[in-house]
């Protein structure tokens, strides 16, 4: 206990030598936040300066980090190390008032702890994980109180808002489909209940810990946001994709690709495109600051992007999950109401109709007799038969005579026969048509007439 109270007295210069950090260390590492921020590298003792004098004055940033439908992952990201780095011995600079997973309290002295935060003002709330709403938003009850409630209430007196962790950010896992608990991302709820807090989004699964570091100890040494794109992202650090750094791109470029887990060409780390890698849609620095104490990340630990920095935060439907599934096909998924496929079955279906059309043509044609030589000669169309004019109508009977001239030469002795039968039923069927036609006018009766005279 005594250990602990006075760990809580060190101060942070203290606590870096303790865990074998020199100032020059910590300089690195707060270039690398000046650099994120997009400042320079020059700023980076001012960084520290502010990161040192901020502690030692006892004015620590307020931060509430609450959780909605998550796994606790972007916290375990942050706090499950067997050594701590330096981005948690600076997060320890700031207030954490209310941490449903690291807090030691519980129960209504927690939510006691977060009332008398927002009362206070002045905060940050961090949130980690998706916001379930339906059922009226009972699917997530903290403290005998809806979740969404809860965070309706902080959300509302909160200074910024930094919505850590993909799940956070557009839904993520909760909101796939069927998303039964109509899940969806912090922006879009705070969207929709009119609250106007800024929103800082801060993608992947889980979040690196050293981006939520650079946007806290921005506003903590400037008192403002860093510059958001579109989808409300830190410019600075989402403003390149995953494949622009990644040190299997010049594989890429010379077309050398795995095509199958286990193969010659995996072990020797050609690039696995092929293999689903959303790198090129996917708009993080991962290959820069990677995981771990900056050891490793996905595409270097042997696996493929699975695209969790690709964010739509107002569209809950098209979470990054429904969006990049299945992660090791190279196609993400097509939806059709209920039904979800692949486009390389659509495009087999869609060929196997026009196949099945040309074939049911094709027997049509043998079965009506116009597969040999062909369709019979048709001097006028039907339509300028009885809507044509008279120059279309000599135009018809011109080409009849021309045919009937071919006809008679015999240029065509396999069907000549055929089409001569079938050119003399139709014209006895005219003529038929002709003579019962004449034979059902009215006679004109002179009988009457003839017996006048008389």
């Amino acid at each position: 206990m005594a250990e602990k109270e006075q760990a809580g007295r060190m101060s942070l210069a203290e606590r870096l030598e303790q865990h074998g950090f020199t100032r020059r260390d910590l300089l690195k590492y707060c270039g690398s936040l000046a650099a994120m921020l997009g400042l320079s590298q020059a700023a980076a003792p001012q960084v520290a300066e502010a990161l040192e004098v901020g502690e030692k004055s006892g004015k620590l940033l307020p931060v509430i980090w609450m959780e909605g439908g998550s796994c606790s992952g972007c916290t375990e990201a942050l706090a499950q190390t067997n050594t701590p780095d330096i981005s948690e011995l600076v997060l320890e600079t700031i207030s954490l008032n209310y941490n449903e997973t690291l807090s030691a309290a519980a129960g209504h002295s927690m939510e006691q702890a977060r009332k008398d935060t927002i009362e206070a003002g002045g905060y940050i709330l961090v949130y980690e994980g998706a916001v379930p709403t339906a059922y009226d938003g009972n699917v997530l009850l903290v403290g005998g109180e809806k979740g969404v409630d809860s965070l309706a209430e902080t959300a509302q007196k909160a200074t910024a808002v930094i919505a850590l962790g993909s799940c956070a950010c557009d839904g993520g896992w909760m909101a796939a489909r069927p998303n039964d608990a109509a899940a969806m991302g912090v922006q879009k709820f705070l969207s929709d209940r009119g609250i106007d807090t800024p929103v800082v989004n801060i993608p992947c699964c889980p979040a690196n810990p050293e981006w939520l570091v650079a946007v806290i100890v921005q506003y903590a040494l400037m008192g403002t946001l860093p510059e958001l794109n579109s989808k409300n992202e830190p410019v600075e650090m989402f403003n390149q994709t995953v494949h622009d750094n990644c040190p299997r791109r010049g594989h890429f470029e010379n077309g050398e690709f795995v095509y199958r887990f286990g193969s010659a060409e995996e072990a020797k780390g050609y690039c696995l495109y092929p293999l689903g890698c959303r790198g090129p849609q996917t708009s993080t620095n991962c290959p820069i600051t990677r995981w771990n104490r900056s050891t490793s990340w996905c595409v270097e630990a042997g696996a493929p992007c699975i695209g969790c920095g690709s964010i739509n935060p107002m569209h809950p439907k098209r979470n990054w999950v429904d969006e990049n599934t299945p992660f090791t096909k190279r196609h993400r998924d097509l939806t059709l109401g209920d039904f979800h496929f692949q486009p390389p079955v659509a495009a087999l279906a869609f060929t196997g109709l026009v196949v099945g059309v040309l074939a049911v043509h094709a027997v049509g044609m043998k079965v009506a007799g116009r597969v040999d030589g062909g369709a019979d000669f048709e001097a006028e169309r039907r339509w300028d038969v009885k809507h044509g004019t008279e120059a279309a109508h000599e135009a018809g009977r011109r080409a009849a005579a021309l045919y009937d001239e071919l006809d008679e030469k015999g240029l065509e002795p396999k069907n000549i026969q055929r089409f001569r039968r079938m050119r003399m039923a139709k014209k006895a069927a005219r003529a038929e048509k002709a003579a019962s036609k004449a034979s059902s006018a009215p006679v004109e009766n002179n009988s009457t007439q003839e017996g006048g005279d008389e």
